[in-house]
């Protein structure tokens, strides 16, 4: 009876510890504010970075990070501009850039994203749904009501924001966006700025998709384009093109050891293949190790 009612008093503390960690996690979270160009804002918080811009009538926003910071990242919007956001865009699927749809879609705020995107929200949050830890209601708001299969283009009287689908990058619903005039591009997590990227091979993405997809943005960016990233700082052609240059020499690294036969525990533990870049990439969350596991099953095709 006395290990029962110790182990009992060692789960509540444990509870409890964690329930404090947390909170004390979200009440950390500080939403900070980079002013990219005149109208263009980056906020970074907790989860993928938010790109804001402020038109002559309204704001159009991209990305929302989790559900838990949606008064936060307003507040932190109320502090640029009081005019309604009109558009929320979703880079893509995943929870830390589209967990706060629900809080953001109302009467005044249309929710855009790629087709690939309402698909997967919709099935992640089925279950949910099922288990009724959700509302009906909460579902519906969650999802994007604008979908579009390539590119898609907003005017806000002086500026052009262009949007176009990348091909099996980060996942299969990957969009960037282009604000021609104020020349800022957010790129999602698509891109990694100084650290090694997440390809989410389970939801459709792919290491050369990933490639492609950064050398189509150089296609398209100028010397002085400021660049969003999905994580990270604000980046610049330079820093793109090198980060393609790491990818590529890592890639063909890993091609290597794959027609040597060597298999994926081998090319996981084999320090040599990206010692090179480690140190300047290796700290974020994505470890060299995990790195090297990804990009070996997507050349691999598994």
């Amino acid at each position: 009876m006395a290990f029962y009612k110790t182990k009992v008093k060692l789960l509540i503390l444990i509870s409890s510890f964690c329930i404090s960690f947390l909170s004390a996690q979200e009440q950390e979270v500080v939403i900070t504010i980079d002013k990219l160009s005149d109208n263009v804002y980056m906020l970074t918080g907790q989860g993928g970075n938010i790109g804001i811009f402020i038109g002559q009538k309204h704001v159009f926003m991209i990305d929302d990070q989790f559900d838990r910071l949606s008064d936060k990242i307003k507040a932190a919007i109320e502090s640029l501009t009081n005019k309604p956001i009109a558009f929320l865009f979703n880079t893509h699927m995943h929870g830390d850039h589209t967990g706060g749809n629900a809080n953001f879609n109302n009467d005044l705020t249309a929710i855009v994203a790629h087709d690939n995107v309402r698909k997967r929200v919709m099935a992640n949050k089925q279950k949910e749904l099922d288990d009724k830890k959700i509302t009906q209601e909460y579902f519906n708001k969650m999802l994007p009501e604008v979908t579009f299969s390539e590119d898609i283009t907003f005017y806000d009287e002086g500026e052009t924001i262009m949007a176009f689908h990348v091909h099996n990058a980060h996942t299969d619903g990957d969009a960037m966006v282009y604000f021609v005039n104020n020349d800022v591009i957010h790129m999602g997590d698509t891109y990694f700025a100084g650290r090694y990227p997440y390809i989410d091979l389970n939801s459709g993405g792919s290491l050369q998709g990933f490639i492609d997809a950064h050398k189509k943005v150089l296609m398209v960016i100028g010397d002085e384009t400021k660049i969003i990233p999905g994580h990270g700082r604000p980046s610049n052609k330079k820093e793109l093109e090198i980060y393609v240059s790491m990818l590529e020499d890592v890639k063909t690294s890993i091609i290597a050891a794959i027609e040597a036969g060597k298999s994926l525990e081998e090319v996981k533990t084999d320090i040599s293949i990206s010692a090179a870049y480690d140190s300047t990439h290796g700290n974020g969350f994505i470890k060299p190790e995990v790195m090297r596991e990804i990009f070996y099953k997507s050349l691999k095709g598994e």
